[in-house]
């Protein structure tokens, strides 16, 4: 298992857990796990987000995400947090509607508030007079340290292994195994899983397999203090367009302009014009009057070149699996990308608690990327 993230320790954790491979080992380049994508991510659950293919695996998530097993966590790791989604003028009502569609299958359905039940709900936002609101009462925050820890955790109760500092730089089969270089020597190993992230077609190039066309994003993101006392109970609010959101975190607001910057594969910084840029938006539609930012950051959300991620066997070498372009929902997707992968590896087709969610493998293969 190639790295260390919220992807390669879900999936290392299933693989594990399934019982039928002899050792599972998960190497990270980094000196610690989850350093980049994971440890920096917004961390919410809500159904009505993600590219159609990606909703699935959110449905088949649910309930790990609710019950995880008693011996991985020490506490929940969901917590109710309503989301809003603010339309402000006439002009977004057509995407609130497609929004308010996609919404109302879920289970219960994402409904509208009026304008007195949303300043009520979020007294901290600006509502135009023309403004309309779609609320999603049952999302979450996730807790995602908890959460990536319970994967550790199942790993290695199932005597997986993880190796920190050792960075994969190429691979090549050896009769119907693969020898891998790292930095810290060569492995041997039957199936390789790629879950680099952002490096994931770096890993792919050094294995001498097509790149799947990924495409890193850089999110900004920042903390402000909140002059609401009530504020750790609001609601996380984002514009219809996701020019910016907020999320309430105790006595403060992660704020971000939701920006989609491209880049190479790094350690992603913020950028002084975001924050700037997404202070003004803030300040023009909340009641937050920024003035100072307490901390920021920026992390690699990473596509595919449909937006749908990117899990199973590369055509050419099966037994090179990819487990890439989660974009903006791989915690909550976790569970369910997780799983798959094990299945994929161990048996070749989805488990059964995909039959009912509406899996579209094919729309997740790298199949339809060759």
């Amino acid at each position: 298992m190639i790295g260390g993230g919220i992807a390669g320790a879900s999936a290392a954790h299933f693989l594990a857990a399934g019982g039928q491979c002899d050792r599972v080992t998960l190497l990270e380049a980094e000196a610690q796990l989850a350093h980049h994508t994971t440890g920096r991510s917004a961390a919410l659950l809500t159904q009505n987000y993600g590219e159609g293919p990606v909703r699935p695996l959110t449905t088949a998530s649910l309930a790990f995400l609710h019950n995880p097993p008693d011996q991985l966590v020490d506490h929940p790791v969901l917590t109710p947090r309503g989301i809003m989604t603010v339309a402000q003028h006439e002009t977004d009502y057509e995407r609130l509607e497609r929004g308010l569609l996609e919404g109302s299958k879920l289970q219960p359905p994402v409904g509208e508030l009026d304008r007195d039940q949303a300043v009520e709900a979020a007294p901290h936002i600006r509502f135009q007079p023309s403004a309309r609101v779609m609320w999603e009462p049952r999302a979450h925050d996730i807790d995602v340290a908890g959460l990536h820890q319970a994967y550790v955790r199942g790993l290695r109760s199932h005597g997986g292994q993880i190796e920190t500092s050792r960075r994969v730089d190429a691979a090549r089969p050896h009769g119907d195994r693969w020898i891998v270089e790292t930095t810290k020597g060569v492995l041997e190993a039957d199936i390789v899983v790629n879950a680099a992230g952002a490096w994931g077609d770096i890993v792919a190039a050094g294995a001498s397999i097509a790149p799947a066309g990924l495409s890193p994003l850089r999110r900004t993101a920042f903390m402000v203090s909140s002059p609401f006392p009530e504020s750790e109970h609001l609601p996380f609010v984002a514009e219809i367009h996701h020019r910016w959101y907020l999320r309430p975190d105790g006595a403060q607001f992660m704020c971000s302009p939701a920006d989609e910057t491209p880049s190479e594969p790094c350690d992603a910084r913020a950028e002084e014009l975001d924050i700037a840029r997404t202070i003004e938006m803030i300040n023009e539609n909340t009641r937050l009057n920024v003035r100072s930012v307490n901390s920021h950051w920026a992390g690699l959300r990473t596509f595919g070149p449909d937006r749908a991620m990117v899990i199973g066997p590369e055509p050419a070498q099966p037994n090179f699996i990819w487990c890439v372009g989660q974009g903006g929902t791989g915690i909550q997707t976790s569970p369910g990308a997780g799983q798959l992968v094990a299945d994929l590896v161990i048996d070749g087709t989805p488990s059964q608690q995909f039959n009912d969610v509406g899996l579209e493998l094919a729309k997740l293969l790298p199949d339809r990327l060759r």
